[in-house]
């Protein structure tokens, strides 16, 4: 982990018990960390543990093991004086903009609430000025302050989610699948929309998704999370061009190409089976139960998180030149065809 990391994520686990002696890995041992002015996008399948180590990194959920650092800080073990503080400096934008709004409550009301909860611009008059502006900032006007979530479309309420995670002037954005619930028209838009607020306001974020093309659209880095693992982590830019994990691969594949020609001709990975249960992870790697070039060690070794090139890291057995020449000659041409 560097020094410069405005966020820092060390073996971060979030189990739940379900009873009867069950427990669901939703998140098993997640590390990686965000610089400041930076987006950091996190995809994978529903159900691989994304969203809910967005929500144990702000802290709706306790963290069953490692740590979440700050700004130096560590998140689940500050007191509530630091706790109150660190609300403002991060704040997150959910994916159903309708369910996270309440539906009694004007604009003016969801908008300013945080506000008055801090302790924020105790004139009503700022304070309805600042919702203004903020409208303003997401693409609305001063004329919705007084409508209620139900008279606006869903890309609409979602910049007025937006409004209300910028209500409290904050460094730090969790983004929760901001535009899953938005038709495709308005997505580009919502996306566009938070790469200028990012570059007005220097924001920092943490972009959660499982549509890879609108990933790389707004995404620095990328994280590819499968299962409650991460098994790829590099430059948005080399994770298109160059992806390593399998999984990668695959989801790769499933982008479509504005091309009718060039689509034609491209060949589809489809993934075998079901996703399986986070209850019953499989043993080793976690992806070896669908993994089209799956050895015998996979399924006894767990793959180690390894930096293949300069800031490209993956956990794949494909990149262990150990096991390849132990194992598997057939997994060894296929990393030879990566390039490796």
């Amino acid at each position: 982990m560097s020094n410069d990391a405005l966020l820092k994520v060390n073996h971060l686990k979030k189990h739940f018990h379900m009873g009867k002696g069950q427990t669901l890995k939703a998140v098993d041992g997640v590390s990686f960390e965000i610089k400041k002015g930076e987006t950091f996008g996190i995809v994978g399948e529903s159900g691989c543990g994304k969203s809910t180590a967005g929500r144990t990194i702000i802290g709706l959920y306790d963290k069953t093991d490692g740590e979440v650092i700050y700004d130096g800080k560590n998140v689940h073990k500050m007191n509530e004086k630091e706790r109150f503080v660190f609300h403002r400096k991060m704040q997150m934008i959910f994916q159903d903009p309708y369910a996270s709004l309440n539906p009694r409550s004007t604009v003016q009301e969801i908008i300013s609430e945080p506000m008055e909860v801090q302790g924020l611009y105790p004139n009503k008059k700022e304070r309805r000025e600042r919702v203004y502006q903020l409208l303003e900032d997401v693409g609305l006007n001063r004329d919705h302050a007084n409508r209620y979530p139900h008279e606006f479309s869903g890309g609409q309420r979602q910049r007025i989610g937006i409004a209300r995670a910028l209500s409290l002037d904050p460094d730090f954005i969790i983004a929760d699948e901001p535009i899953s619930a938005l038709d495709v028209s308005v997505q580009a838009q919502v996306v566009n929309l938070l790469k200028g607020l990012q570059k007005k306001k220097g924001l920092t974020y943490l972009f959660i998704a499982h549509d890879l093309s609108m990933v790389k659209h707004i995404s620095d880095r990328i994280g590819v999370m499968y299962l409650g693992h991460l098994v790829e982590l590099t430059t948005s830019d080399d994770l298109y061009s160059k992806p390593l994990h399998p999984y990668t691969q695959a989801l790769l594949s499933a982008i479509p190409i504005p091309d009718p020609d060039v689509e034609d001709m491209r060949e589809r990975i489809i993934l075998k089976g079901e996703l399986p249960s986070p209850m019953n992870p499989p043993s080793g790697c976690v992806f070896r139960t669908r993994c089209p070039h799956a050895m015998d060690a996979c399924a006894t070794i767990k793959p180690e998180w390894q930096e293949i090139e300069k800031n490209h890291f993956v956990a794949c057995h494909l990149y262990n030149q150990e096991v390849i020449g132990r194992k598997d000659d057939k997994l060894a041409a296929a990393s030879k065809e990566n390039g490796y």
